[in-house]
């Protein structure tokens, strides 16, 4: 299963990593997000021990949604060194993701 990124373990799991980090903002009541979580569990998965792979709850998180100026759900934050590198806003498909998400590694 993803990580749950909260405002706890944020700067740990996120701004202090060495590997590249897939942030997934979703809420529950969110349908769109709904559509990628599979594709965001299975990416937990597969780049496991290269990537760090987590979701943020908007609802529970907001401080950090309101940081990074998220709008719209689902939003896909690449993070690369504590930088965002890249995103991606909506239900897209899984390649999108793992194609962003390979140009980091």
């Amino acid at each position: 299963m993803a990580l749950e990124i909260n405002e706890q373990n944020f700067e740990e799991l996120v701004l202090n990593s060495d590997k590249p980090v897939v942030l997934d903002f979703w809420a529950v009541w969110c349908g769109p997000c709904r559509l990628i979580a599979p594709f965001i569990e299975e990416m937990h998965s597969e780049y496991e021990g290269k990537a760090i792979i987590g979701k943020v709850d908007v609802d529970s998180n907001n401080e950090i949604a309101m940081k990074y100026g998220i709008r719209n759900i689902p939003t896909v934050l690449f993070v690369k060194n504590g930088e965002i590198a890249d995103k991606v806003v909506g239900a897209v498909p899984k390649s999108t993701l793992t194609e962003k998400l390979d140009s980091l590694l």
